[in-house]
C-alpha cells in the first residue's frame, strides 16, 4: 500500500515536471530513501507500546478486583495498591502519547540522516545543528532504553506471581487425587511476598482447595493473560529502543564521516 502511494506520487511528479527519468527509476530512488531500520523500529515500538498500555491498563483494573476478592478483607489493606493502580493508569496514558510522538521524531530523524538521502538528493550537506540533534537522539534513546529495561523487569513480577500460582494450583489438584489426606492444605500462595499487599494484610494468603478454586475462575485467567500481554509488549518496546539506538548511532556516524570537513559538533 505504502509502496504504491510512493510510486504514484513519483509518477505524478514525472508528469507534472516532464522529468526525463522514468517512473520505475523514480520509484527505486524514492524507496531507496526510506530508512528501513528506523521504520522497523517504529512499527515494533508502536506494537509494543499498544500491547503494554492496553494490556497493562486492563490487567491493573482486574488486579484490584482479584486482590479484593481473594486476598484482602479490609479495604485499608489494599488502599496503597488501589492508589498505585489509579495513578499508574494515568501514567500509561502519558506513555502512549509520548512514545507515539517520540517514534515519529526518530522516524523523521532516520529519513533526514540516512545515507540514502544523499544518493537521492545529490550533494551531502551537514550542519552543526543536524549532528548535535542526532547526538541528542542517541543519548535520549539510550537513557530511555535503560529506564524501560527497569520497567520490563518490574512487569515480570506479576507474571511470575501468576505462573507460581498456577503451578501451586496444579500441585493442589494432584495432591487431592492421591491418598495423602490434607496434604494439599499445605500448598499456599502469599500475595504479600510479591508486594501486592502489606505484611499485616488479612488473610493475604490462600491455601489448599480454596487456592485451586481461585485458579478455576475466569478472573484468574483473564488477569494472567493480560499481564502476559503487557510483559510481551514491554519486551517488544525494549527491542525497538535498542534498534533505535543502533540506527541513530549509525546515522550520527554517517553525518560525522561525510561532514568531517565542515563544522563539527
Amino acid at each position: 500500500m505504502c509502496v504504491c502511494i510512493v510510486c504514484a506520487a513519483c509518477a505524478v511528479g514525472v508528469l507534472i515536471y516532464y522529468s526525463p527519468i522514468g517512473c520505475y527509476d523514480c520509484c527505486i530512488r524514492c524507496l531507496g530513501a526510506v530508512p528501513y531500520t528506523s521504520l522497523l523500529a517504529t512499527l515494533l515500538c508502536y506494537t509494543g507500546v499498544a500491547l503494554f498500555c492496553g494490556g497493562g491498563h486492563e490487567a491493573l483494573t482486574h488486579t484490584r478486583t482479584f486482590v479484593e476478592l481473594y486476598f484482602a478483607r479490609d479495604v485499608q489493606d489494599f488502599i496503597v495498591l488501589a492508589d498505585f493502580i489509579k495513578y499508574f493508569q494515568y501514567v500509561i496514558y502519558g506513555l502512549a502519547s509520548f512514545f507515539f510522538l517520540y517514534g515519529l521524531l526518530l522516524l523523521a530523524e532516520g529519513f533526514y540522516t540516512t545515507s540514502a538521502v544523499k544518493q537521492t538528493f545529490g550533494e551531502f550537506r551537514s550542519t552543526k545543528f543536524g549532528r548535535c540533534l542526532s547526538l541528542t537522539f542517541i543519548i535520549l534513546t539510550y537513557v530511555l532504553a535503560v529506564i524501560w529495561l527497569v520497567v520490563f523487569g518490574f512487569t515480570a513480577i506479576p507474571v511470575l506471581f501468576f505462573i507460581n500460582m498456577e503451578s501451586s494450583c496444579h500441585k493442589v489438584n494432584i495432591l487431592s487425587e492421591t491418598t495423602l489426606f490434607n496434604q494439599q492444605a499445605r500448598v499456599c500462595m502469599d500475595a504479600r511476598m510479591y508486594g501486592f499487599l502489606p505484611w499485616n494484610a488479612v488473610p493475604g494468603i490462600v491455601c489448599g482447595n480454596t487456592l485451586a478454586n481461585i485458579c478455576k475462575t475466569p478472573e484468574f485467567y483473564v488477569t494472567y493473560d493480560l499481564y502476559i500481554c503487557a510483559f510481551a509488549g514491554a519486551g517488544i518496546t525494549l527491542l525497538a529502543l535498542f534498534i533505535y539506538v543502533v540506527a541513530t548511532t549509525y546515522n550520527y556516524a554517517v553525518l560525522r564521516f561525510l561532514g568531517r570537513k565542515g563544522i563539527r559538533c
